[in-house]
């Protein structure tokens, strides 16, 4: 499993307590080939959610692969009509108004990861394999429908090998995000997230998350919101309700149908109140009755939030 971040990182002394052993490779080449050799390592970049694990008594890792060092998944590219996001970008780095420019929504996904120590630790790839419900960047995955690069063992020339000449190889297989979320596709022993693809729509997209308390905080809900004009689809995922981002799959068809989008991408009041009801309704079903009262509260706000969000998307 390839862990999220934490400021110390895994050449700290926590995690050198941790664990027997720490690599800390340069490559993916050599973060593959030490996974491989060590089947009981963890991938770790800066070990957040890793780390608390470990003080707490829940996890004791026999080694640990660090991936603070490999530059090539540190930035991201241009890739026919896609951006190759390398899983090492921090929260930190995807908030900055470059990146925002690029992909808007996983920019403010990531600003409201947490406070600065968090931000400047946390990778988009840890995010995603430690795949905690409360995740920012998840709901805005699942939305934009964002695959995942997958970086394994290979011989040297096989389909997709992505390992340089004389080096021990690594291939490469791609899975949607959301399989890897639902647990579908899992990681295969000495495989590691090596990049996200996302397509870019060059639409509007917003992010929104309701907290229990002011400021940065683990959400009690959160929303990704997508148009995409082109295919004349809204895609809307809601996160931290459930174990991972819930689709609402008939609500967004419904309200895309009701769109003009020849005409300003105009939608009547009524309509929009409506898609959050209905977006609630999908993601926070009745649990008996009477429905208790936590849940109509988070049926409200998940509400409130799908609302605003293409409200908002509408407007921008």
């Amino acid at each position: 499993m390839h862990a999220p971040d934490s400021p110390q990182g895994p050449q700290g002394p926590q995690a050198s307590h941790a664990a027997q052993s720490v690599t800390l490779p340069v490559s993916l080449d050599e973060a593959v080939a030490a996974l491989t050799a060590m089947p009981a390592a963890v991938p770790v970049a800066g070990g957040t959610d890793l780390m608390a694990a470990v003080n707490a008594g829940l996890l004791r890792p026999a080694a640990l692969v660090g991936l603070g060092r490999i530059n090539e998944i540190r930035g991201w590219q241009y890739q026919d009509g896609h951006a190759l996001l390398g899983a090492g970008l921090t929260h930190a780095r995807m908030g900055r108004p470059d990146f925002a420019a690029l992909i808007p929504a996983l920019a403010a996904a990531a600003r409201a990861a947490g406070p600065p120590q968090i931000r400047n630790a946390g990778t988009l790839g840890g995010n995603i394999a430690t795949a905690a419900p409360t995740g920012d960047a998840l709901p805005v995955l699942a939305a934009l429908e964002a695959m995942l690069v997958i970086v394994g063992p290979g011989e040297p020339g096989t389909a997709g090998s992505t390992g340089s000449a004389g080096s021990a190889g690594t291939s490469s297989r791609e899975i949607p995000v959301s399989h890897l979320l639902a647990g579908r596709d899992m990681l295969r022993p000495g495989e590691l997230i090596g990049f996200v693809r996302v397509p870019l729509l060059h639409a509007p997209q917003v992010f929104l998350k309701a907290t229990g308390r002011t400021g940065p905080g683990r959400a009690v809900a959160s929303v990704g919101l997508v148009l995409d004009p082109a295919r004349r689809g809204v895609r809307c995922a809601i996160g931290a309700v459930a174990p991972m981002p819930l689709r609402p799959l008939e609500a967004e068809q419904w309200v895309a149908s009701l769109i003009d989008w020849d005409g300003g991408r105009s939608l009547a009041p009524e309509a929009l109140e409506a898609f959050g009801e209905y977006v609630a309704a999908a993601c926070v079903p009745d649990q008996g009755e009477p429905v208790a009262p936590g849940v109509l509260h988070l049926r409200r706000t998940v509400a409130v939030l799908a609302r605003r969000a293409l409200g908002r998307a509408l407007t921008s």
